[in-house]
């Protein structure tokens, strides 16, 4: 059986919290988080897909794969929203998206 401290400290190795009440807010923000995180990636699957739609339309039409233009736009976009660090989101994005070039 479990103790009520050994409880506490493992609750607190999980968490890093050091009290019962700060161990309860962080699991239910992370549990919060893992929610996002899956709707995130459902999100980028979604993207993915219609990527896929684009680049077989423009192919099919005797386009280039890769609209660089339209990539700028997407890391700009990306960018204004979130800072420097948008740009590298963008740039991970845009790879998953449109696969090796």
């Amino acid at each position: 059986m479990t103790t009520t401290t050994e409880k506490s400290a493992t609750t607190a190795e999980k968490t890093g919290a050091r009290t019962p009440e700060a161990a309860s807010v962080i699991t239910g923000a992370r549990e919060r988080i893992d929610t996002l995180d899956d709707r995130i990636i459902g999100l980028i699957q979604e993207r993915m897909a219609v990527s896929a739609v684009i680049q077989d339309a423009r192919i099919t039409s005797g386009g280039r794969r890769v609209n660089l233009s339209r990539e700028m736009e997407v890391l700009g976009h990306y960018r204004d929203a979130l800072g420097k660090p948008g740009t590298g989101l963008a740039m991970t994005l845009l790879e998953l998206c449109r696969g090796r070039v």
